[in-house]
């Protein structure tokens, strides 16, 4: 599902809401999460959840335009998600029933 079908899904299932409320709704969502990580904050939804930003440690690298040739890959802040129990146990169930 991508951007435009989880807004026309979201129209579609919450009675009273136009498509471009949705759209208002996903683009805050968003930029809520964006904000929050970028301040150094997690975002945890029970059940499905928590968005968070990890910071990756510099390491050595090798230049792919010359393999010979090592480089510096500097540290990185990085956007992680960590799927909550409900989530993992309805895909976990999902995939049981299908089997």
């Amino acid at each position: 599902m991508n951007k435009a079908e989880l807004i026309a899904t979201l129209a579609e299932r919450i009675e009273g809401i136009s498509k471009k409320q949705a759209e208002e709704f996903v683009e805050l969502f968003v930029q809520l999460v964006t904000d929050t990580l970028k301040n150094g904050g997690e975002v945890n939804i029970a059940g499905f959840g928590a968005f968070m930003a990890k910071t990756r440690a510099p390491r050595m690298g090798v230049n792919p335009q010359s393999p010979t040739e090592k480089i510096q890959i500097p540290a990185v802040t990085v956007p992680k998600f960590k799927a909550g129990k409900g989530l993992k146990d309805a895909l976990k169930n999902s995939h049981q029933a299908s089997a």
